[in-house]
């Protein structure tokens, strides 16, 4: 069985990113309804609970694939996220790619808030490492991942999913997505970009 992974910080250390209201409701709850609806599919599947949360994801469709995946995004961005001035700084070798890629730091996370205020809909924005290291940014719909079906691993996201912001932003996605640059964990991102293969977060869930 699956459950919600304990967070670094508490409900209200990510303020004014986001109030402990929009926290309570959608770590509380909307993560929470997606990891429930998961374990009552591995419940009725006994072959299903050996499986990686990783492993679900990429090895199935419809409504499990649909609960994995935004159990495993949601879990992804909630440790890329820490409280203001906590997160550190890129990595030199991050730094590096970022400058080859974007031209810099501020030239892709502008890149990035675009991507994410052009996703329809719902979904995610990303920022995704190569196999050579190249960097690249990537909007994905609904549950989707960007490392289904290609060889990219994510480093960053941002769920675009109105109930990720609709609590303290309303309709002012871009005005999210600008204020969580101040929120971001470098420690974690840029220890994904020097880790070669898809981060697990089976351990961190398992219960």
């Amino acid at each position: 069985m699956f459950r919600l992974p304990q967070l670094e910080y508490k409900l209200t250390e990510l303020a004014p990113l986001f109030s402990e209201e929009q926290m309570q409701f959608h770590y509380g709850k909307h993560h929470a309804t997606y990891l429930e609806n998961l374990n009552k599919a591995i419940e009725a599947n006994g072959a299903l609970a050996s499986k990686t949360l990783e492993a679900l994801v990429l090895e199935n469709s419809g409504p499990l694939f649909n609960n994995a995946a935004q159990a495993w995004n949601h879990t992804f961005f909630w440790f890329n996220l820490a409280p203001k001035g906590k997160g550190g700084a890129p990595s030199a070798e991050l730094s590096a790619a970022l400058q080859k890629s974007f031209g810099g730091l501020e030239s892709m996370y502008k890149q990035f808030v675009d991507t994410g205020v052009k996703t329809f809909g719902s979904g995610w924005a990303w920022l995704c490492a190569g196999p050579e290291g190249d960097l690249k940014l990537v909007s994905t719909s609904n549950a989707e991942v960007p490392f289904k079906g290609s060889n990219l691993r994510p480093l960053l996201t941002a769920d675009v999913w109105e109930h990720a912001y609709y609590i303290d932003y309303r309709n002012r996605r871009q005005a999210f997505l600008e204020a969580m640059k101040d929120y971001l964990n470098w420690n974690f991102i840029s220890e994904n970009y020097r880790n070669k293969n898809v981060r697990s977060l089976h351990q961190s869930m398992k219960g």
